[in-house]
């Protein structure tokens, strides 16, 4: 790695540091939201850093679907319990258990909307005034529309054509009781920038970024890990194959690659000649062109 890019990095980490520190100077109760992906990760790595030799100042809050990785709830207990930071869990089944959202039905249903309902309730019931993720802009397009300090409103929607300017790093937080903030610290990082600070900083993943054998079933362009959740059809069958996921979401949904990096110095290698998206294999994004939009006006991450 050049000396340039470690200055790169260097300024990418300042950046989110710094929106860090104006999150916690200018909420009353913000949290991050952690969903035991990588992004989540190195932002709370970020948050680390941003206030050490103090602990993390955040509640680390989680939704869980129910259908997650078990690979990633056991890394995000490991890490909270590490860390000695607070952590709050809202349940989607719960959501569905006291009517609050109804479970989708078919071969291609999935609970990754119904996270809406209950983090909308989370926010609420918790009064947090600012969720603090790792979303990038160069996930989706609709990411690249987003900025740093993202206002939702009372209802925990977003409008993308009200959304306030951010002009020589002045972020402006203010808002009226019951709107919430979304802050997004890792923005002008890319999907590379990540891999290179988890190189440089040795932050520790989950081995599901990592080339593994798992069984899989082919479905929508992607190969869909096996599990409890999924309904097969006559013509789908069910095989091994040695792959890894570059991004993680609920297991229904999440498809993987074939792939033989099992070390961070191959995946960044294996992605510097990748000409599509990490989220190109996830089911929920191909719904509809746009899918994610939808979502997050809703009041999705």
């Amino acid at each position: 790695m050049s000396k340039y890019y470690l200055n790169y990095l260097d300024e990418l980490e300042s950046e989110a540091i710094f929106i860090l520190r104006e999150a916690w100077g200018q909420f009353e109760n913000p949290v991050i939201l952690f969903s035991g992906g990588k992004d989540s990760i190195v932002l709370t790595h970020l948050a680390k850093k941003a206030f050490y030799p103090s602990k993390i100042p955040f509640t680390l809050v989680h939704v869980d679907t129910g259908h997650n990785f078990p690979e990633t709830i056991q890394f995000r207990d490991d890490l909270i319990g590490n860390l000695g930071v607070n952590s709050i869990v809202g349940s989607v089944q719960k959501s569905i258990d006291q009517g609050r959202a109804v479970e989708e039905k078919g071969k291609n249903s999935t609970r990754n909307a119904l996270q809406i309902v209950t983090l909308l309730d989370l926010i609420e019931d918790n009064k947090i005034d600012c969720a603090i993720g790792g979303a990038r802009r160069d996930e989706e397009k609709v990411r690249a529309k987003e900025r740093f300090f993202s206002h939702r409103d009372d209802f925990g929607q977003w409008d993308p054509k009200n959304q306030r300017p951010e002009l020589w790093n002045i972020f402006n937080g203010r808002h009226f009781e019951g709107e919430h903030f979304r802050i997004f610290p890792i923005s002008n990082w890319t999907e590379i920038d990540v891999w290179n600070y988890i190189k440089r900083e040795n932050i520790e993943i989950p081995s599901l970024y990592f080339s593994h054998k798992r069984k899989v079933v082919f479905r929508n362009n992607s190969w869909i890990p096996f599990s409890e959740y999924i309904n097969l059809e006559a013509s789908e069958e069910v095989i091994s194959k040695q792959i890894r996921f570059r991004t993680l979401g609920d297991i229904t949904i999440t498809g993987g690659i074939e792939s033989e990096a099992n070390t961070v110095t191959k995946i960044i290698k294996e992605i510097s000649a990748m000409r599509f998206t990490e989220r190109g294999n996830r089911a929920d994004d191909k719904r509809s062109v746009t899918a994610m939009e939808d979502r997050k006006r809703q009041g999705y991450f």
